[in-house]
């Protein structure tokens, strides 16, 4: 954006985009944007590196599980790839554009829980964006924020409440005893 010529910052990225398929930028941006920008995020996905400690924490909650993500399904595989992950939920991986509407709106939520066979009351959702959190709250589901990622900002933790996330965790670590917590 900006070899574009638009002033923003990778702050103000994360704080306006985090969470949503495409940028509200204003302006139509030039015709291989879409295609520069794929390419230039396919090559910085391929080091992504997973959140320290994301694989034992997998390995402490038990049940179903999947990803619901506003990427499309190469992103997804990309990046869940790069980081040894993509084993921990394949098949069930779900890309918001790809079975309905993207986050805010509750559609990949629900195509999750059709595809498991539960009812959205009884889904429990980690959600680090507000957008993703009011989706899920949309669909009927509970859900936990999540500020530990790269992407945090101040306020995330009230982004998320505000959407509507009963309980927020800022460590990778605290996840399982929320989950605990709810089960309870």
């Amino acid at each position: 954006m900006t070899e574009l010529g638009l002033a923003i910052t990778p702050k103000e990225v994360i704080t306006r985009f985090t969470g949503l398929s495409h940028a509200q930028l204003g302006r139509p941006l030039p015709a291989d944007y879409r295609q520069r920008s794929t390419l230039e995020l396919a090559r910085r996905l391929e080091g992504v590196k997973p959140i320290e400690g994301v694989h034992a924490q997998l390995g402490q909650l038990t049940g179903p599980r999947c990803v619901c993500s506003n990427s499309r399904s190469m992103r997804l595989q990309l990046s869940l790839t790069s980081t040894g992950l993509w084993e921990h939920f394949r098949p069930h991986v779900f890309s918001a554009p790809e079975v309905g509407r993207s986050k805010p709106a509750p559609d990949v939520f629900l195509h999750a829980a059709k595809v498991f066979g539960v009812e959205p009351r009884k889904v429990l959702v980690i959600e680090d964006s507000a957008h993703g959190v009011s989706g899920a709250v949309e669909a009927g589901m509970r859900v936990i924020g999540f500020t530990g990622g790269g992407h945090t900002w101040p306020g995330h933790a009230e982004d998320l409440k505000r959407a509507g996330a009963t309980q927020v965790v800022p460590r990778l670590s605290d996840v399982a005893a929320a989950v605990e917590e709810f089960r309870a």
